[in-house]
């Protein structure tokens, strides 16, 4: 059955400890959270006591790639800690994907990585924004990335959407590869609170379910009111 998380990089602006914020996503329904490097200036250990006195599971967690990089067993350390059983690439910006030879070598690196994580029984996601999709004549970035990784997905709906591509169409495509599904909504490629825009989520959780991924991790990267913000994500993925 697949669970609800926020990842918390969706509160980045919420000026509230990490022990309050945690609390506030436990309140709101979710069943865990997704932390995004920013931890509230907890330890591992603090942010574990304060995650289990909440009953909040922890995702897979969004690390920077030269992070992931320098130290991968520090990363593997800290996260396991907490909870997460993987690691994801969060960004890696437009020129690794804008060529057939650049999307390749994005993809030796990311595969690079996957292994260092994989010697510390860690699993590495990628994270796509829009600009992966560039249009490489018979395929696109992000297809000839995702058909040679071996690294997880984690598709982001709203950016899928954003690139003119069927999130629906990417989800059922690569289901084998999918654990995480980023429930992000768009409107004409302008960030808007989930269920306003433009990306049809009953769909994409439709499709996250036959894929039979683990979570549905609610992001709104620009909202108007975080903390409202974290009750309207958890009510909606609710009723999905």
């Amino acid at each position: 059955m697949v669970r609800t998380a926020i990842n918390l990089y969706s509160v980045r602006d919420l000026d509230l400890p990490m022990a309050e914020i945690l609390e506030r996503c436990a309140a709101a329904g979710y069943d865990g959270v997704q932390f995004s490097g920013e931890f509230g200036g907890l330890s591992a250990d603090e942010l574990a006591d304060h995650l289990d006195d909440n009953d909040l599971d922890v995702t897979a967690a969004h690390v920077d790639v030269d992070e992931l990089e320098s130290d991968p067993g520090e990363v593997v350390a800290f996260h396991e800690t907490v909870g997460a059983d993987g690691a994801v690439v969060p960004w890696l910006g437009p020129e690794h994907f804008e060529t057939r030879e650049a999307t390749l070598e994005t993809t030796d690196r990311v595969d690079a990585v996957a292994a260092d994580m994989l010697e510390h029984g860690f699993d590495l996601h990628y994270h796509n924004h829009d600009h992966e999709f560039t249009d490489l004549g018979d395929t696109t970035g992000f297809e000839l990335f995702a058909d040679h990784t071996d690294a997880l997905l984690e598709p982001d709906v709203g950016w899928i959407e954003t690139a003119g591509h069927d999130p629906v169409e990417i989800l059922e495509r690569y289901a084998d590869s999918i654990e995480i599904v980023h429930m992000k909504d768009m409107d004409d490629g302008e960030f808007c609170e989930i269920g306003d825009g433009d990306v049809d989520m009953q769909a994409c959780a439709d499709a996250a379910r036959a894929a039979d991924a683990e979570w549905l991790v609610y992001e709104h990267d620009q909202p108007v009111d975080p903390a409202a913000s974290i009750d309207a994500g958890a009510d909606f993925l609710a009723g999905l």
